[in-house]
């Protein structure tokens, strides 16, 4: 694993800066109703914005979410699902019921109901009853958000599309693998997660330089964390003599520093972005094969010139029985 540095900045937030699109919503945690499991929540589409499903002979439910206890209604981006409290022949509860907003009003029939709002990857799941006499209920999400970013080492900025963030539960499972909540996370991305601990890999390149970092994320605030990847991007070519222009149809094979082979590539050119460290690059040209060590420094980008010559040169039966 390589190492860097985590900055965090913890912001405090009304309900309303998290208000931004998300393209689905996945319930994490659930309160009042211990350790039930919705079936089928994260595979159901958005419900579309409008009147409830259902309309029974009860009494109104109004339902609201905050972030923190005491804190204000939010207004927008909570998807609410209402549920029978009694699984189907198929095993999953039946949905009755469901909205897409802020405050969201049901009518339903008198009985007894699970409500689930998810708010982005934070969720919250409360048992209602519902009589004649009109009603509200509240659910607290105990939720925040989280924005990342990252740099290289000196503070210098990655470009977005060479980067990117996937958000894990913190403790791992019995076999060792983390759950996966978001996936595929570009930076400065605001995440709303229920409060708690998260591990977060970022992402730089597509090779090796991955980072890992355990942060907290405080209900009702946003915290920004920013990396440090120590990497470079690094650009080889063959070249007949130093300075020269690239040779075309080159094949590339990438060593580590133990010899394993991480990375391959075919082209005039091999960019790739590489963790600090030593490595071996290879060329292959037709019928030659030519390599080269060099060291990744972090935060210096450099360029690799495999010089097609004798002193390059390795025999390809080399190492053959």
């Amino acid at each position: 694993m390589f190492e860097g540095t985590l900055r965090l900045l913890v912001i405090a937030l009304v309900a309303a800066l998290f208000a931004v699109p998300v393209s689905f919503a996945l319930a994490q945690n659930a309160n009042d109703v211990g350790d039930l499991k919705l079936p089928g929540i994260s595979s159901y589409a958005t419900p579309k914005t409008g009147a409830p499903l259902a309309l029974g002979n009860g009494g109104a439910i109004t339902l609201s979410a905050q972030l923190t206890d005491k804190g204000a209604d939010i207004t927008r981006g909570i998807v609410w699902r209402v549920f029978k409290p009694q699984p189907s022949s198929d095993g999953k509860l039946p949905m009755v019921a469901s909205a897409h907003g802020g405050t969201a009003v049901f009518q339903l029939d008198p009985g007894s109901y699970l409500v689930h709002a998810s708010y982005g990857r934070a969720g919250a799941t409360k048992r209602i009853t519902v009589g004649k006499a009109a009603r509200h209920e509240s659910l607290v999400l105990d939720a925040g958000g989280l924005k990342l970013d990252a740099v290289t080492s000196g503070g210098a900025p990655i470009q977005s599309k060479k980067l990117r963030f996937s958000i894990y539960e913190d403790h791992p499972a019995a076999n060792g693998d983390r759950a996966l909540i978001a996936p595929d996370v570009a930076p400065n991305t605001v995440v709303r997660l229920n409060a708690g601990t998260y591990h977060v890999v970022s992402t730089y390149g597509a090779v090796n330089a991955v980072i890992r970092s355990d942060i907290r994320v405080e209900a009702g605030k946003l915290t920004e964390a920013t990396v440090e990847h120590r990497a470079a991007e690094m650009t080889m070519k063959l070249v007949r003599e130093p300075g020269g222009e690239a040779i075309a149809d080159t094949s590339w094979s990438l060593l580590n520093e133990s010899g394993d082979p991480i990375k391959e590539a075919v082209g005039a050119f091999a960019s790739m972005v590489l963790a600090e460290g030593q490595y071996t690059i290879i060329a292959k040209n037709r019928d030659r094969i030519y390599q080269k060590d060099f060291t990744v420094v972090a935060g210096q980008n450099q360029e690799i010139e495999v010089v097609a010559n004798e002193s390059s040169a390795i025999d390809p039966e080399e190492g053959a029985d």
